[in-house]
């Protein structure tokens, strides 16, 4: 996680901010050491003023006038003193010194009687650990000083340890995880639970430090991170434990907050994250953080397994390709996301064996998240259909490569439902919640540096990218806007990242084939062309486009080997008063588009367009219809429909009239 700092652009400033007042705080510093004497004495005149003010304020109205007129003699007899004025001066100010003294009692230099009866109990508990019989001259030892192997302490506010460096014997295995484990156990319960604490082992020094560590904020919202292409924020942890920050708005504020950066992509070392966490603990609010970032860049595709529609909102929008929370919809849409990663593979090969760059359409990120997918394996066997963790293998494995990144989330219970797939290839880890450090271990494969306590918010945990550290974790809120729980301002956060919905693509196709294309030669509406050949052709007459009946008449008429009944033609060139239009080139390239549904194929090659049957009587025109792979019921492949102009040279005149001849 050693990341550089951002640019200061990026960061709005803050880092200007923070500098101009570190300099400001100095200068007032400086400026206080030096002009001391000087507020010492205006804070004693101020309260010597005070004071004369309330005996005054104080002093019956019939005593009032004695008074004033014992000053005014005082204030004489010292004008009429040799030097009075000056001793009136010297003492006015030694006064005023005096009483703008800083009044704050000194801070104890050492623990108070409870604070020392803390660190003798944390002694006397360690004696059993730290020490053996043949120590000579052992450092713990029942009934032993506390200050030779405590020397530096700090207590809170309410006299728990707040900090403490513990001296241990050399002898100690401190590099044995189970020995280091059963201290930090300890002092956990001995400093007081329900706080936690963070452990650094100095092996060279024989020296543990302990700190506890401050609570991780909980009121970050969903919101746009400043981060580049490929990375994803998984959430906030502590200021040490990364060298990078992020600006963030809270409210009308903004401060920068270290962040858990999660690299993705070609470069990645970790291309695929495991979330896993116990009921309510926020890997459902981790897996939309995530989508929400990845659709600023990426497409999107969700399968739930929990089938508590946590995801409702993504459904429809741009570049979410499905939201699939039915098994087969689930089976499909992983299929079709098992064959596009192919797609992408054979693609890209294609285009390096050639020394092109790799198509633009196996660039473009695609995000598949699975929430609970072990929900679908007992269904899956029941029901005799595949395990829909069985397709993940392909874009687990070569998703690196084809810019594919699956992220699974999973509770605890769960874990052994995984296939062997998902956890070999899922190296970015994640825990939330709740959990015991052999749950922690198993997880993220190493221990955390810090204690894990029972009471966490959600979205509490921890994250190791790989064999990083484990840091401490706290996933911003991003909560179902749909949920009547959440809250107004968390509910618009999440609600203004969305991405607007998009039109279906059914929809779109079938405004495509209304729309009228304008014809090069204008055909006689009082001539029937083609009026036989649909006849004989029966229903393909039906489904042809307005775009492939734009060149029907062109083709029927330019078709060299063919021949057209002479009714026909003739009333065609004398009702338009025309030439016929002049045959097409040979090479003379030809549009037409093709509609393609990705469905899950067994096979990655397209099928050849269906060539139409010419009729008997008269040559039928050159019909280019519309293709349509197996449709499928997921979603994801609905949406991911693709229409492309495709250039298809057009055959020659005899190559034309052979086919039909010969019928």
């Amino acid at each position: 996680m050693a990341r550089r700092p951002l640019p200061r652009i990026l960061s709005t400033g803050s880092a200007q901010i923070a500098r101009s007042r570190e300099l400001a705080r100095t200068a007032a510093d400086s400026a206080t050491d030096v002009l001391h004497p000087l507020i010492t004495m205006t804070r004693g005149l101020r309260r010597l003023a005070s004071a004369g003010r309330r005996r005054w304020t104080e002093t019956p109205r019939d005593r009032r006038g004695p008074l004033l007129f014992l000053a005014a003699s005082a204030i004489l007899v010292v004008v009429l003193v040799p030097y009075g004025p000056l001793l009136a001066v010297v003492t006015l100010m030694s006064a005023a010194a005096w009483q703008g003294r800083d009044r704050t009692p000194p801070a104890p230099e050492g623990p108070d009687e409870s604070q020392i009866q803390r660190l003798q109990v944390l002694y006397e508990a360690l004696v059993p650990y730290f020490s053996t019989a043949e120590d000579p001259s052992p450092l713990y030892v029942h009934g032993g000083d506390w200050e030779t192997v405590f020397p530096t302490q700090e207590f809170d506010d309410s006299g728990r340890v707040a900090h403490l460096v513990i001296r241990y014997p050399a002898y100690f295995p401190d590099g044995v995880a189970a020995s280091r484990a059963r201290i930090e156990q300890l002092l956990a319960a001995k400093s007081g639970r329900g706080r936690e604490y963070l452990f650094d082992w100095d092996e060279e020094g024989n020296e543990l430090t302990v700190s506890v560590l401050s609570p991780l904020p909980t009121d970050i919202a969903a919101q746009r991170f400043v981060t580049a292409p490929g990375e994803a924020v998984l959430g906030f942890t502590d200021p040490s434990g990364v060298q990078r920050t992020l600006p963030l708005a809270f409210g009308a504020d903004r401060r920068d907050v270290p962040p858990v950066v999660w690299r993705t992509g070609i470069r990645s070392t970790e291309p695929h994250l495991l979330a896993v966490g116990q009921p309510g603990s926020g890997t459902s609010t981790l897996l939309r953080s995530i989508a929400l970032q990845a659709l600023q860049h990426g497409d999107v595709l969700i399968v739930e397994g929990g089938g508590t529609g946590e995801y409702a909102c993504l459904a429809g929008r741009e570049g979410v390709l499905g939201v699939e929370i039915a098994l087969d919809g689930a089976l499909a849409a992983l299929e079709w996301a098992a064959a596009e990663t192919e797609r992408r593979l054979i693609a890209a090969n294609e285009a390096r064996q050639a020394g092109h760059p790799a198509p633009e359409d196996t660039k473009r990120p695609l995000w598949i998240l699975l929430d609970r997918p072990t929900a679908f394996t007992h269904l899956a066997q029941s029901d005799g259909h595949k395990d829909p963790q069985s397709f993940l293998q392909v874009p687990l494995r070569h998703g690196r490569a084809a810019a594919v990144t699956v992220v699974v989330a999973e509770q605890f219970d769960a874990l052994d439902s995984l296939s062997e797939a998902v956890r070999q290839h899922t190296r970015a880890r994640v825990a939330l919640g709740p959990a015991s450090a052999e749950q922690l271990t198993a997880v993220l494969g190493a221990p955390p540096h810090t204690t894990p306590v029972d009471d966490v918010p959600p979205g509490r945990g921890y994250a190791r990218l790989g064999s990083a550290p484990v840091h401490r974790l706290q996933v911003p809120a991003t909560p179902d806007p749909y949920d009547d729980a959440t809250s107004d301002a968390h509910r618009q956060a999440v609600l203004d990242l969305l991405p607007p919905r998009s039109a279906p693509a059914d929809a779109a196709t079938a405004a495509a084939a209304e729309t009228p294309v304008e014809r090069d030669t204008p055909a006689d509406p009082a001539t029937p062309i083609g009026t036989e050949a649909e006849d004989d052709m029966g229903t393909a007459a039906d489904t042809r486009t307005t775009a492939d009946a734009t060149g029907t008449a062109d083709d029927a008429e330019t078709s060299g080997g063919a021949e057209t009944p002479d009714d026909v033609k003739t009333s065609g060139d004398e009702a338009s008063g025309e030439a016929p239009p002049a045959p097409a080139p040979v090479e003379t390239a030809v549009r037409k588009i093709i509609v393609t549904k990705a469905a899950p194929p067994t096979s990655t090659r397209p099928t050849a367009p269906p060539t139409p049957t010419p009729p008997v009587t008269a040559p039928a025109p050159q019909t280019v219809t519309a293709q349509t792979a197996g449709t499928a019921r997921t979603t994801a492949p609905e949406t991911a429909l693709l229409e492309r102009p495709v250039l298809e040279p057009s055959a020659p005149e005899a190559a034309v009239a052979e086919p039909a001849v010969a019928e």
